[in-house]
């Protein structure tokens, strides 16, 4: 009998499972894709079939106390991938470098390698949580319209973000393949695959009531593209405001063509006009503007990015032939377009035929990789610089590898010192050497290692942030877009934050950059104040087109189950209004309290959740009109007394409640001392406006003078009275 190479190497896989730690939990069992893994009935512990592993490692990563180790091969096919199309002749060529699938054989052998995870890591990896399983299983079928309908449910740029998408460290990173060290899907180019096979579907249109919410958007970029899908399927009114000429923001004048064709870029405002929006180009909208928008409309949903170009302030910067990235970008897609004029372009940058054609481009992230590109398509030499290492860099390192490839110069560890001119005209840039740790360090300059770089052209590209004005008008933003206190259990289960992805992937920590994302989604179902919320870029400064997406759609869900009013829209029936009882438990004490509480708003007439804090999602916190917070309180007496720490913790990682009315109430054996005015304090720091507060000690009695002795139902009559009648949540907002 002849053994093959795949079944010899299948026969080095090996699963051993160490019984003595094995407590019979099932979580690799329920977890395994291959079906490899059982429970043993005698004594309750794992078993294992070697012939069935396929060598993920999913049972190690979420096992809870390691009892599971594999060693031997992953049983991976190799991946398909299209070559990258490298212009034979650069100059003016903007035509797609990275190639989508050709056949339906490529496709499928490439959506054959998906394991269909149970719990799959990847859509954790997804900003949007496509299901990517889902859609995977409809490419094989050869099911494209279902592979659209999967896809719907969650994104709307599908076309775009398969385009434009890091899927290193997104989805693709997060795959199971990646997390054991492989290759892994293309799980955006299986994306892309579908959406260039089928058109993208047109907007779903519910059709608006005469009391149909009026939602105004401003700015047009992909946060704006995906409220305004959500909002026309909930059946509201949108008008759009955008600034500029074309709508699209970064994605019709930030990215070349070369990336994202154009005619791929416009097609979602083309549906979405088709459909109805009313897009009103052209317009600009101030600051001082906001209030008249809101008598207008009875939400707004703040999309307008960060447009404000960042700038380096160093000895030469106001010299003649320094610009940002903005100019930079618009000026050469217009030049490279049909019709364009590459010579004028480069004439009006102070470039003459013949002479200087060296371009310094400041910074090497997408931004300064797509500025380096197009200089090049103009036949002008360029340099990227920047003062992180690259194994922290911020570009992609597919695209980072793309632009080598055209002849781009890129330099890590350089920061700009200063720059020279000759009759008023930027003629060299000096260059300080750097040092990074790691990738939460900042990078340190050496005073003594210098480059002098002759240049003709410096361009800025270090990035944007919100345009101050702005900003000032929509609180608490930009947001540090980073979780803080521990991860979610069912994050830590799923086993996406217990390895990082593989180096096919650049080893990027995709389980903790997921987590981080969350904090996006989180904050955008939260006004950031009355009837006003943010998405995007306008929310947690510069990220991604998918994050901003997916934060456009979380919004509008909440601006369509809020249903705000502004005064003279006609009124509608109102809906009981929604009480969330959040609880932080020890020994039961308050958790009952808890549920005394909210049986007490029920009968009041409000719709009420309990739930332990650790069980409160974004779709919880978005949904409830007002919030009771009710904790034990911890310490002892003649030291520190505060609330429960994971009551803490959960304050510390709310969303910014924009004057959302909050009720607290705490539980004490001795003493709270000063534990309800601190977490008042705490909840206040959040933007939550502080209804009521008391603390129940034994016999529910408060021993403190300043606390106003009060039973549970007592106390929930009183949160009923300030957050239950008519207008009450407008009032404290």
């Amino acid at each position: 009998m002849t053994i093959t190479e795949s079944e010899r190497v299948a026969a080095t896989r090996h699963v051993t499972v160490l019984a003595d730690r094995c407590a019979g939990c099932q979580e690799c069992v329920i977890r395994c894709p291959s079906g490899a893994l059982s429970m043993e009935p005698a004594s309750w512990t794992a078993q294992a079939d070697d012939a069935a592993c396929v060598g993920c490692r999913q049972c190690e990563r979420t096992c809870p106390f390691s009892a599971i180790v594999v060693e031997g091969p992953l049983a991976l096919a190799t991946r398909v991938d299209p070559p990258v199309r490298h212009p034979v002749e650069l100059v003016a060529d903007v035509a797609e470098t990275r190639q989508g699938y050709a056949t339906w054989d490529e496709a499928i052998a490439e959506a054959s390698r998906c394991l269909a995870c149970p719990d799959p890591t990847c859509v954790r990896g997804c900003p949007a949580h496509n299901d990517i399983p889902a859609f995977v299983a409809a490419v094989r079928a050869r099911d494209l319209e279902g592979a659209h309908a999967i896809l719907r449910r969650t994104t709307v740029l599908p076309d775009v973000c398969s385009r434009v998408c890091n899927q290193a460290a997104q989805c693709e990173g997060s795959c199971t393949w990646s997390l054991a060290g492989g290759e892994p899907v293309a799980i955006g180019r299986l994306e892309r695959f579908i959406a260039d096979q089928v058109a993208v579907p047109a907007p779903e249109v519910a059709e608006p009531l005469e009391t149909a919410l009026s939602v105004g958007i401003v700015g047009s970029g992909p946060a704006a593209i995906g409220a305004a899908y959500e909002l026309l399927a909930g059946g509201a009114r949108v008008t759009v405001y955008e600034r500029d000429e074309r709508p699209g923001g970064l994605l019709v004048w930030g990215i070349p063509d070369f990336t994202l064709p154009d005619e791929v870029a416009r097609r979602p405002w083309d549906d979405l006009v088709a459909a109805g929006v009313d897009l009103r180009l052209s317009t600009s909208v101030e600051p001082g503007d906001l209030d008249q928008l809101l008598e207008v409309h009875d939400a707004l949903v703040m999309a307008h990015g960060a447009g404000q170009a960042m700038r380096l302030s160093v000895p030469g910067a106001d010299l003649a032939g320094v610009g940002t990235a903005t100019g930079f970008l618009q000026g050469a897609k217009a030049a490279l377009d049909p019709g364009g004029d590459p010579a004028a372009f480069r004439a009006s940058l102070g470039i003459a035929p013949g002479r200087g054609r060296r371009v310094l481009v400041l910074g090497a992230g997408n931004t300064a990789m797509d500025v380096a590109r197009l200089a090049r398509r103009l036949g002008l030499e360029a340099t990227c610089v920047d003062w992180l290492d690259e194994r922290f860099a911020l570009a992609r390192p597919d695209e980072l590898a793309e632009a080598r490839a055209e002849g781009v110069d890129v330099r890590f560890t350089r920061t700009l010192t200063s720059l020279e001119g000759f009759d008023g005209r930027v003629v060299r840039a000096v260059l300080s050497h750097t040092t990074q740790r790691d990738r939460t360090s900042t990078p340190v300059v050496s005073p003594d290692a210098l480059d002098v770089v002759a240049v003709d052209l410096v361009v800025m590209a270090m990035g944007y942030r919100i345009e101050e004005g702005l900003r000032a008008r929509v609180p608490q933003t930009p947001i540090a877009k980073r979780h803080r206190g521990f991860a979610p259990g069912r994050w830590s289960a799923s086993g996406i934050l217990a390895n990082p992805a593989s180096a096919a992937c650049f080893a990027q920590p995709v389980g903790a950059l997921a987590l981080d994302r969350e904090v996006g989604l989180w904050e955008s179902a939260m006004p950031r104040r009355e009837r006003l919320w943010a998405a995007g870029d306008a929310l947690t400064g510069p990220s991604t087109v998918v994050e901003a997406m997916a934060q456009g759609r979380r919004a509008a869900r909440a601006v369509l189950d809020a249903r705000p009013s502004r005064t003279g829209r006609a009124p509608e029936e109102s809906a009981a209004p929604r009480v969330l009882v959040a609880y932080a438990s020890a020994g039961g004490t308050t958790a009952r309290l808890a549920e005394v509480v909210g049986d007490e708003l029920r009968r009041s007439g409000a719709t009420v959740s309990v739930l332990p804090v650790e069980r409160v999602d974004a779709l919880a916190l978005a949904q409830a009109d007002a919030l009771v917070l009710g904790t034990w309180v911890e310490g002892l007496v003649v030291a520190r007394v505060r609330a429960a720490r994971a009551m803490r913790d959960f304050v510390d990682r709310l969303p910014w409640q924009g004057g959302r009315p909050v009720a607290l109430f705490t539980t004490y054996g001795v003493n709270p001392r000063s534990a309800p005015a601190e977490l008042a304090h705490l909840v206040e720091a959040r933007g939550g406006t502080v209804v009521a507060s008391v603390a129940f000690g034994p016999g529910d009695r408060a021993e403190d003078a300043r606390i106003r002795p009060t039973k549970p139902e007592a106390f929930a009559h009183r949160v009923a009275a300030q957050v239950l009648a008519p207008g009450a949540r407008a009032s404290v907002a």
